[in-house]
């Protein structure tokens, strides 16, 4: 790598520069960028006018092209606000100017609601669900926002996935039978992925970004047995990393406030021996830090919506 990049490690620097610094070896890149909605982050501003931001997702999604191999997947999870839902889809536009190409659109799906006469007769059915958090939004205009995307984008539109490394198990077992694709009782599970937030006991228990699930979905998605090197170009309190190193992948992650970055490497040094650090210690670990919970960007944090 130029400049001595080394894997594994989380640099304090804005990640176009840092970026600017790696060879095309990235693999797969997963990351959440800010959405410009006005999150109170410790040094960046997220209140930019929309061409400033769209001039800037272009910048990243030009170098980014540059770093990520050929059979490479970059996932974007990004999110917009109820009265600006258009933020997602016009980042997204900034990466097919730079020649990506949208493979899969995914939905993360963070709370849903199966009424018992939509979920077929079975057994184990016993009455309607609600599953999962959101924030509640007291609007005679607007429903509870309970999804983001992920923008699964590639350079040729024909990478190869791990779909059923992320599947689920058939609910009608004679489909095992019937269906020539079938590859034992497990099917892909399409582009809709329930990834729940856990729940937690503070006084804003709505998180931020998204939790380890996601970034290991992603990674098994693309298949593990083709990944060497992963890129997360707005790493944060390092849940990519954290996900990395629970799957033995190596990592390289990108970010501009100190802080972010000790309590990131406080939580990979805790990991092993906890696998993801409590509630109560990740508070604990931003206070220690001087962070308030509205911007802590890890496993547990305020809704950016």
């Amino acid at each position: 790598m130029k400049d001595l990049i080394q894997r594994n490690r989380i640099y304090q620097m804005d990640c176009i520069k840092g970026m600017k610094k790696l060879r095309s070896e990235v693999d797969v890149i997963v990351t959440s960028p800010p959405y410009n909605i006005g999150v109170r982050y410790n040094l960046y501003d997220d209140r930019k006018t929309r061409n400033e931001y769209l001039s800037w997702m272009n910048e990243v999604a030009n170098v980014s092209k540059k770093v990520l191999n050929e059979n490479g997947s970059f996932f974007l999870n990004i999110g917009g606000t109820l009265s600006d839902p258009w933020i997602p889809l016009d980042v997204a536009q900034e990466f097919r100017k730079n020649g990506y190409i949208l493979q899969n659109l995914i939905h993360w799906i963070k709370s849903i609601a199966l009424p018992k006469e939509c979920m077929g007769n079975y057994p184990h059915n016993k009455s309607d669900i609600a599953v999962g958090h959101y924030k509640p939004i007291n609007s005679k205009r607007y429903h509870h926002d309970c999804q983001e995307f992920i923008f699964h984008f590639t350079k040729t539109g024909n990478v190869e996935l791990d779909k059923l490394s992320i599947g689920v198990p058939y609910q009608d077992k004679s489909n095992i039978r019937r269906w020539k694709s079938a590859n034992g009782d497990k099917r892909d599970r399409g582009n809709t992925w329930f990834i729940p937030y856990k729940t937690i006991q503070e006084s804003r228990p709505h998180p931020s970004s998204f939790p380890i699930k996601l970034p290991e979905m992603c990674l098994k998605d693309h298949g593990l047995n083709k990944i060497d090197l992963v890129l997360d170009p707005f790493m944060g309190i390092g849940t990519t990393a954290l996900a990395c190193i629970q799957l033995n992948k190596d990592f390289i992650g990108f970010e501009i406030d100190e802080s972010y970055i000790t309590i990131a490497n406080e939580r990979i040094s805790n990991f092993h021996n906890e696998k993801i650090i409590p509630i109560e210690k990740s508070s604990d670990l931003c206070r220690k830090h001087s962070i308030s919970l509205n911007e802590y960007e890890g496993e547990f944090c305020v809704s950016k919506s």
